[in-house]
């Protein structure tokens, strides 16, 4: 399975960067040393993305960084170049049409019988003539196609390059800057028909998908606790995808969050990530550092019930969500707010009588146009949304997962303010 998986990711790296050897290095040069050193910087790159998702695992933590940092740089890179030139290919395309009937159309009319007069002095030849030399005038090289101009070619395709590099730069200069920035503090009143009238105002700071790994540790977890501490929330919700390695790795990254400050408390549900990190090991961490850790239960807060359920992922190692569990035998006269790592869950929710999900996972796209793509597997990407009748509120979270982008979706965290009716 892992080998085949393997074969598709080679395939599809390789043939993006076929095509962009095409467009940025065979359309833009005209020398054959120009052409191999791009054929050859190309192939490193390409290479260099394997090398990144594979290799940089087998070196310990503290190095990892030294692959991590160009490897998912240039993974973005590749991605809004893809983007950018695949949009150019519309204009490029009219140009060639245009430049291809230009020329036929402007041609002079006596222009034919000229060429005849000359092809028929090229077919006959001196008297004496040698055969190989008659035989080299009577084939005369092959006219270029109407409409061809190499110089003109050379200039519109190191246009496009320039033009889809500039783009691609910019985005992936202002998506580095956002995700490596502080997360907005976003504040958002959601009403709960069921809310007791005494909790009205009660404030939950809402953070995601923190993702502690190779190119974010410890500072990144301080500044997160910092600015949650800055509000002065009543609860705080933590829903999934914390760290990208073990505890031995990670473990010093996260100790922060032993000073995250709440009038009732910090809480955490499992993400997808933490099952590929050793998930047992971490809810223990979780626990330790003072976060309470919701395995498909619920807690009494005000006469609200907080529940929370594991993440999908988990049912691999026999440890899913389970709904009947954290949501089953409850007064239904009280509000449930729903702590779940991914908005998918929102269905089972819905089902269980669930008033407001709290999710992440999504990352709200993370690289626009991605967004579009993630709608297809979400019912809400980012933002309030609602999925059969339950409210559903989806952070874009803290952190970033694999290339350090954030392009059209910045990190938040969010302070969901409850009011009743």
């Amino acid at each position: 399975m892992i080998a085949v998986l393997l074969a598709v990711v080679l395939l599809v790296v390789g043939s993006i960067h076929w095509y962009l050897w095409k467009r940025l290095v065979k359309d833009t040069t005209s020398t054959r040393r120009g052409r191999r050193i791009g054929t050859a910087l190309v192939v490193a790159l390409a290479l260099l993305i394997p090398v990144t998702l594979v290799a940089s695992r087998a070196l310990p933590h503290s190095r990892q960084a030294i692959l991590a940092w160009p490897g998912f740089l240039w993974l973005a890179l590749m991605f809004y170049l893809l983007v950018t030139l695949a949009i150019l290919e519309v204009p490029r395309l009219a140009l060639r049409f245009w430049t291809r009937r230009g020329p036929a159309a402007a041609e002079p009319a006596n222009s034919e019988p000229a060429d005849s007069e000359l092809a028929g002095f090229a077919m006959s030849p001196p008297a004496g003539t040698p055969a190989g030399v008659a035989a080299t005038t009577a084939e005369p090289p092959p006219a270029p196609p109407r409409g061809f101009d190499p110089g003109r070619r050379l200039l519109l395709g190191r246009s496009m390059a320039v033009a889809a590099g500039a783009l691609s730069v910019a985005a992936v200069g202002i998506g580095t800057a956002q995700a490596l920035g502080p997360p907005d503090l976003k504040r958002v009143p959601i009403r709960l028909p069921k809310l007791p009238s005494s909790m009205t105002g009660f404030r939950i700071a809402l953070v995601s998908d923190i993702h502690l790994g190779p190119l974010l540790g410890r500072s990144h977890t301080e500044r997160i606790v910092r600015m949650i501490n800055s509000v002065e929330a009543d609860l705080v919700a933590v829903v999934g995808d914390l760290v990208d390695g073990s505890v031995a790795e990670l473990g010093p990254a996260a100790e922060p969050l032993q000073d995250l400050r709440a009038r009732h408390g910090s809480f955490f549900v499992t993400g997808n990530h933490e099952y590929f990190s050793g998930y047992q090991e971490w809810i223990n961490e979780i626990n330790s550092l003072g976060v309470r850790v919701l395995r498909n239960e619920r807690v009494d807060i005000l006469g609200l019930d907080l529940a929370g359920v594991n993440d999908v992922n988990g049912q691999d190692v026999g440890d899913g969500p389970d709904f009947a569990k954290a949501l089953g035998g409850r007064d239904t006269a009280r509000p449930v707010v729903l702590l779940a790592h991914q908005p998918v869950q929102a269905r089972d929710a819905a089902e269980h009588g669930v008033d407001l999900q709290l999710s992440g996972h999504t990352h709200g796209g993370q690289m626009a146009p991605f967004n579009l793509l993630v709608s297809l597997e979400s019912p809400v990407v980012a933002g309030l949304g609602d999925v059969d009748g339950t409210q559903v509120y989806v952070t874009r979270g803290a952190g970033f997962w694999g290339p350090p982008v954030r392009f059209g979706a910045p990190p938040d965290i969010s302070v969901i303010e409850l009011h009743g009716a």
